[in-house]
């Protein structure tokens, strides 16, 4: 039950000639400290309105306002409405909610089935999938399983960056340096030397460039050799990026990379001319996007195809295979012009579907304040990391809890929990500083707390042989208010994560949930209770479903034991 939505009914009434709903209900907010009630309404925007004091209109709101039985009380404190909900009506009814709807607590109906395709991770073929991947593949990830809570049908697609001049570059290093046997026994290290080698011998021998754009040309043509190498150093880069995704416990829908659109081009050029957008700049063809824009490179004067093009036929293929009205494009924020010009091109071909589409961009991974880069070498090798998480999980499973069953598996929970949830703790347009040491700590801030914390509430309900009882739950007293207030903010925390395309809003809630539990724990004695056993009981259960759903929403597991 929205209680914030009973309060701004309340309120509504009373204002109706002054405010629409929608606004009462933004201008309530939750007080700090208990003693200010649990909702609490600001008058001030309504002085000059009334002509009155503030605090005088929150005196007459307060006498006037007919709030249902669940509020227990109304006060006006200075140009404040504060109400007090019934803490023993309200933490039976909010628990026995959460238990009976499981894991379907939350679920919201805003899509209500809509398709959203979200275009995520894309790493580059023949390129180590490094930790400067992870954000766009776990932010992706966590946004799609948001979305599908908000009631939207999830088209997971995984656009690979398998084409373009770096094959041409690659090509050409291979034909000059290249050991088929080295490459066959460790193909994506080898690859990396050899792409790393070009630049570094381009930088001394420019010629190497043409001959780099050459090869590409050749694979754009169809050229046997060309394509035969290309498909090779696709085939070996999937299969790895393939366990790093197991690893991860991210799935996909589609996996057609740019290549895929190379016979969708010509008809996106013919579309654009037929509108009369294309023009000719320095023997390229381009569109003119806005004022103060550049132009939209759509064919180089040498008549290779660009990202833009493959990313205009992939719009018009996507909404025409999956009928999409909104589709997310989960990439950095160093490609915003990109989009903003993809976009306007869309709109200008007259495709009214363009405006559902959105770029949600995140800051970059960076390592001792700099950003990692591919093309010097420069990367920390994802599948290194996550394993390095686990192997840590794994000692610390041995230190602490030697007797733990499934250990290997608790251990995989655990370490790449702690990868993922490091990221998505931030806000996504922050960048995040690569930290082995800050990623891996199992106290505070962290995947593993908030994993432990679920583990905590479980071996209660195992000691306790724990039935679901939610019938007649009846708390008689106020310890357990600040996470049952805490359970009821969990709806809001998902819609708040879709509408910001925010994963940190579900990391931020399950961390105080975890923090408020605790606390709960430390000064409530639960197992040996005899009176309102059943009650504090129901409440740790429901504190493990809201949890388990929480860290589900991230992409992390809940282990039931640590």
């Amino acid at each position: 039950m929205d209680y914030q939505s009973l309060f701004a009914e309340a309120l509504y009434q009373q204002l109706r000639d002054q405010l629409d709903q929608e606004k009462v209900y933004q201008l309530i907010e939750k007080p700090k400290f208990t003693e200010m009630g649990d909702f609490a309404f600001p008058c001030f925007e309504l002085a000059k309105i009334f002509r009155k004091a503030p605090n005088q209109i929150a005196s007459d709101l307060a006498e006037k306002l007919e709030l249902p039985p669940l509020f227990e009380k109304v006060e006006a404190v200075g140009g404040y409405v504060n109400v007090f909900l019934d803490q023993t009506e309200v933490s039976g009814s909010v628990v026995a909610e959460v238990i009976q709807a499981k894991d379907h607590y939350g679920t919201m109906n805003h899509g209500n089935g809509e398709v959203i395709t979200i275009d995520f991770s894309s790493p580059n073929i023949a390129k180590p999938f490094s930790m400067g991947h992870l954000r766009s593949t776990v932010i992706g990830h966590s946004l799609a399983r948001i979305a599908e809570k908000n009631g939207f049908e999830v088209v997971r697609i995984n656009h690979l960056g398998d084409w373009g001049t770096q094959f041409g570059k690659l090509i050409a290093a291979y034909k000059l340096w290249g050991n088929e046997e080295k490459i066959r026994e460790k193909p994506i290290k080898e690859l990396l030397k050899l792409y790393v080698q070009f630049h570094d011998e381009a930088e001394r021998d420019p010629s190497l460039i043409d001959e780099g754009r050459l090869w590409f040309k050749r694979l754009e043509d169809g050229d046997q050799e060309a394509h035969a190498l290309w498909e090779w150093f696709r085939d070996e880069s999937l299969k790895e990026f393939n366990s790093i995704y197991e690893l991860l416990g991210v799935t996909f829908d589609s996996t057609q990379g740019e290549a895929f659109y190379n016979d969708k081009m010509d008809r996106v050029v013919q579309l654009l001319e037929e509108k009369k957008l294309l023009e000719e700049s320095d023997g390229a063809l381009v569109v003119q996007t806005a004022e103060g824009m550049p132009p939209c490179l759509i064919k180089k004067k040498d008549g290779t195809t660009l990202y833009a093009t493959r990313d205009l036929a992939a719009a018009i293929y996507r909404h025409e295979i999956y009928g999409s009205e909104r589709s997310l494009y989960v990439v950095g924020n160093e490609q915003t012009l990109h989009f903003k010009q993809l976009f306007l091109v869309l709109e200008k071909m007259g495709y009214e579907w363009s405006q559902g589409l959105k770029h949600v961009p995140f800051g970059m991974m960076l390592k001792d304040g700099k950003k990692m880069s591919t093309r010097k070498g420069k990367v920390v090798l994802l599948e290194e990391v996550l394993k390095e998480a686990v192997s840590l999980a794994q000692q610390n499973i041995a230190d602490k809890n030697p007797s733990l069953p499934d250990q290997e598996r608790v251990a995989h929970q655990v370490g790449t929990g702690a990868v993922i949830f490091h990221d998505l703790k931030n806000h996504r347009l922050n960048d995040v500083e690569f930290s082995l040491d800050a990623m891996l700590k199992f106290e505070g801030e962290t995947g593993p707390y908030v994993q432990y914390t679920h583990a905590r509430a479980s071996s209660i309900l195992r000691k306790a042989s724990y039935r679901v009882n939610a019938a007649q739950l009846m708390f008689s007293d106020d310890t357990a208010w600040a996470v049952v207030k805490c359970l009821m903010g969990f709806p809001e925390a998902v819609t708040r994560a879709f509408e910001g395309n925010d994963p940190s809003q579900i990391a931020k809630y399950v961390l105080e949930l975890a923090k408020s539990f605790n606390q709960y724990y430390g000064n409530v004695r639960i197992l040996d209770a005899v009176e309102g056993r059943q009650e504090k009981l129901s409440l740790v259960h429901a504190v493990q479903i809201v949890l388990k759903e929480g860290m589900y929403l991230l992409g992390l597991e809940a282990p039931e034991e640590m």
